[in-house]
């Protein structure tokens, strides 16, 4: 059975080329060699248009050095056997000289002259149009006959060489044959040389990306494969160290949940049963609502209102990670006595804490009171807390804020950021760590906003923005 390679993705000892023709390895080997390939080719270009300058080269000088053994001839004559010798050594067809609008045949044809006849003069080509001619020569027809022009051995004269194009066209495939083969040896090796070098500097780590990546994506909680940080400080480096930190924060984040699902569970065993005794205990306040006794009859209504207010505490504790928001009836209501006894209720065991109530008797919102009390008994439940039983608060109106301030301590720093989230922190000594986040989505509910307005050595402010508040 074929292992799987997790860099590749194709079983190990086994070589797929789809695989491999798809992946970074291959475009970069085949990119390499195609850019080696161009920069040949545009070598090739100017290069050839000199070999085949030379070529011409050759039979210019073989004509002259034929033309010299003519000129030391008696009355610059040959015979037939001669004058064969000179261009079949000089691999020319003829040889002409023309000195002052005078032509003479120092090496008369000895065989029909092909057409057409192409002019070709050497005394001023440029490179340019030499690497025109040059192009024109490889695909040129066959049997045509060049005609060369060039300087001759004296001063005044000038050569007119007839040489075969056929000869020099082979020659040419045969030198662009050559650089092919020997283009493609240059362009491999170096293209394996550099593809080894990426492969270890650049293909292999980004493999290693990949592979993480694509088991987070199959299984984000449970990696068998974990990035470890590296000294690179290139872009790969900078990658790698970031996709690494991030694994380790989403998988401490799965954790996190794990334990938190774990959590939830035994909550809401604990709830059950803690929801079984509240409703036993509000058959006894029913009971003790009853009673003749004034006290009795005087405590049982707050007795009954906490009872239901633990188990709506209860209830929502346990509902807190749906996603639907919590709904609230708004009506109109003077907001004054909803704080009082909100305060009264979270202030029942610190009774040397002052409560100051700035509020006007008059002052109406458009609020839920239910909603309303949980948010203030739970922002004066914490303040009394955090002052340890002794001290001051106060809320006031700004606008259609309620200001919430106490004479403690201030927050820790560590608390600020994460203050309003659930299960994270807690301004209580015990605490789940949810008062805060529930108190928000509260303010939410009802269209306002619930935020830390400043916090210090001096106190701490909290400020509840509601829709409406009018007098």
């Amino acid at each position: 059975m074929a292992v799987t390679d997790p860099t590749g993705g194709a079983p190990k000892g086994r070589f797929h080329w789809a695989a491999w023709r798809d992946s970074l390895s291959f475009r970069l080997f085949a990119l390499t060699i195609g850019a080696i390939l161009i920069v040949e080719i545009l070598i090739f270009i100017p290069s050839a248009a000199n070999f085949r300058a030379g070529w011409l080269n050759e039979r210019v000088q073989a004509a002259r050095i034929a033309s010299l053994a003519i000129e030391a001839a008696p009355s610059r004559a040959v015979s037939m056997e001669i004058s064969s010798a000179l261009l079949a050594n000089a691999e020319v067809l003829a040889v002409a000289e023309i000195t002052e609008d005078m032509r003479f045949q120092l090496l008369p044809p000895q065989v029909p002259i092909p057409k057409p006849i192409v002019p070709v003069d050497l005394r001023a080509q440029a490179m340019g149009f030499s690497v025109v001619e040059t192009l024109a020569t490889l695909w040129a027809p066959e049997g045509r006959t060049l005609m060369i022009t060039d300087f001759g051995v004296r001063d005044d004269s000038v050569l007119e060489i007839l040489v075969l194009e056929a000869p020099l066209k082979d020659a040419l495939w045969a030198y662009a044959r050559n650089i092919l083969i020997l283009s493609l040896i240059i362009s491999i090796t170096t293209g394996a040389a550099i593809y080894a070098l990426l492969l270890r500097t650049v293909v292999s780590p980004i493999r290693r990306v990949t592979a993480s990546v694509e088991q987070f994506r199959e299984d984000p909680g449970g990696w068998t494969r974990r990035l470890q940080p590296t000294q690179r400080r290139d872009e790969i480096g900078r990658a790698q160290n970031a996709l690494s930190d991030m694994e380790a924060a989403v998988s401490e984040s799965f954790r996190q949940r794990e334990r938190l699902a774990e959590l939830g569970e035994a909550v809401a065993r604990i709830n059950h049963d803690l929801r079984g005794s509240l409703a036993a205990a509000q058959l006894v306040s029913d009971s003790l609502a009853r009673s003749d006794d004034p006290r009795v009859k005087r405590a049982a209504p707050r007795l009954e209102r906490a009872l239901e207010r633990a188990i709506a505490l209860a209830t929502d504790t346990l509902q807190y990670g749906k996603a639907e928001p919590k709904q609230v009836a708004g009506q109109s209501l003077v907001l004054k006595p909803i704080l009082d006894e909100a305060a009264e209720e979270a202030l029942v065991r610190h009774g040397s804490i002052a409560w100051d109530n700035a509020l006007p008797d008059t002052l109406v919102g458009d609020v839920d009171a239910e909603a309303l009390h949980r948010i203030i008994a739970n922002l004066v439940r914490n303040a009394a807390e955090a002052m340890g039983g002794e001290g001051r608060i106060a809320i006031e109106r700004e606008g259609n804020a309620l200001l919430v301030s106490d004479t403690g301590p201030g927050l820790p720093d560590d608390l600020r950021d994460s203050l309003f989230k659930p299960f994270g922190v807690t301004t209580k000594r015990k605490g789940t760590g949810l008062g805060l986040a529930i108190a928000r989505d509260l303010a939410l509910a009802m269209g306002g906003t619930l935020d830390l307005r400043e916090t210090g050595p001096d106190g701490t402010i909290f400020a509840l923005v509601l829709p409406a508040l009018s007098e």
